[in-house]
Formats: structure tokens, C-alpha cells, sequence
């Protein structure tokens, strides 16, 4: 079940690539736009990705280490069954919302802000980007972008009750992020517009909302 998890995040980092775009596709184009003459591209957007994905592995990390201490209170309350249901419910919202039928996960999103508030002006230091340690450390702020999508896998994170699980979790899902921002920032049109289609916006949420029902029906056989 560990490995369909580390696979399932992939998957919804990969299926929501388009709101990935909407996201994160205005300091991608700020990234590629501010670069010096003719330098390659590919080398600093990968360099803001890592920095991106380095911080929702942190992040991941964080939430097991929370899923850790808590599951000392599992003779008290099934700890462990909670948050597997809770990653679960997150992970059928999360299927809504990349079908297109529920914005319920948006409210993650506006809770995250006060958060957000205190880090965004630091990503002022960074641009115009003209290095790599500049291109790091701006993906490394941006990768604390309040998301709906990010807050659901660290649900998911959490539910594991380990850090080293937990940054794993969040590190397959960084990467599945990664063809779409890639992309984006490569000016692939074409893909954009795909990513966005209603009919792959449904296939993408039907899948996402899938891995949920399965947690859902599992955690009841377990009972």
C-alpha cells in the first residue's frame, strides 16, 4: 500500500498540472522572462523546480514528524484510522475539485494565506533572476504558495506518522508537478490547453477521487 501511495501522489501532482499552471505559471514565465540575454532556459527552470519541490518535501517531512507524535495518543483515540480517514475524504474533495464540480478545497487555500503573507515579499530578493542560487531560493519561498492540491497530499503526508515517509510522499508529488511548470515555462502552449480541457480536468478528477473511495473502503473492511 506504500508504494500505490508514493505512486498515487505522482499522480495527483501529474493530473493537476493544470491548476499547477494557474498557480505557479506566472513566476515561471517571471523566471524565463528575467533571464540575461540568450542563456538557456532548461537549466534555471529546473533549478526553480528543485527548489519548488525541496520545500514541499520539507513540508512533508513536518507533517510526518505531526503524524509521528500523535499517534502516541492512538491507546487514547484510533489516531492512525482519523487521519487515514481524513487523507482520504481529502483525497475524494481534491477528485471534485479537479473534475470541476466542487471548489470546496479553495478554502485551504485562503487559510494558508496568513502563512503566505509573511513569505511572499522575500521572493522580491530574488528576481530579476540572473543565477541559480537566485532560482532556487525563489522556488524554495514559492513552494509555500498556499495550494489546495499541496495541502491535500499533506494530509496524506501526516496520515503516514513518519517524517521519512511523509517527505517522501511530498517528493513524488513535486515530481509528478514537474512536466507541467516544465512545460509552462518552455512556452508549451499546445499542453497548457490540454491540461485544462474539461473532459482531461474530469478524467484527472475521477482517478484522483478513485484513490480516495478505495481509502474509504479499505479503512472500512479494517473496522
Amino acid at each position: 500500500m506504500l508504494e500505490l501511495s508514493y505512486f498515487s501522489a505522482f499522480l495527483v501532482g501529474l493530473l493537476g498540472g493544470g491548476h499547477c499552471v494557474g498557480m505557479c505559471g506566472g513566476i515561471v514565465g517571471a523566471v524565463t522572462l528575467s533571464l540575461p540575454g540568450q542563456r538557456p532556459r532548461m537549466p534555471f527552470l529546473l533549478t526553480y523546480n528543485f527548489g519548488r519541490i525541496a520545500s514541499y518535501t520539507l513540508a512533508g517531512v513536518l507533517a510526518g514528524l505531526i503524524g509521528a507524535s500523535s499517534f502516541f495518543l492512538d491507546h487514547v483515540l484510533p489516531v492512525e484510522k482519523l487521519l487515514y480517514l481524513l487523507a482520504s475524504l481529502m483525497l475524494v474533495v481534491l477528485g471534485l475539485y479537479l473534475a470541476g464540480i466542487w471548489h470546496g478545497v479553495l478554502v485551504l487555500e485562503r487559510a494558508g494565506g496568513v502563512l503566505w503573507k509573511q513569505l511572499q515579499p522575500l521572493s522580491n530578493n530574488f528576481l530579476p533572476v540572473k543565477t541559480h542560487r537566485q532560482a532556487f531560493a525563489l522556488g524554495v519561498v514559492w513552494g509555500w504558495l498556499p495550494c489546495g492540491l499541496v495541502y491535500s497530499v499533506l494530509v496524506a503526508a501526516l496520515a503516514t506518522g513518519s517524517a521519512a515517509q511523509g517527505g517522501l510522499l511530498m517528493l513524488a508529488f513535486g515530481l509528478g508537478t514537474l512536466p507541467a511548470l516544465l512545460a509552462m515555462g518552455l512556452a508549451a502552449v499546445r499542453l497548457k490547453a490540454w491540461l485544462q480541457n474539461i473532459w482531461v480536468r474530469r478524467a484527472s478528477g475521477v482517478l484522483v477521487l478513485g484513490f480516495g473511495v478505495l481509502g474509504l473502503l479499505r479503512l472500512a473492511q479494517a473496522v
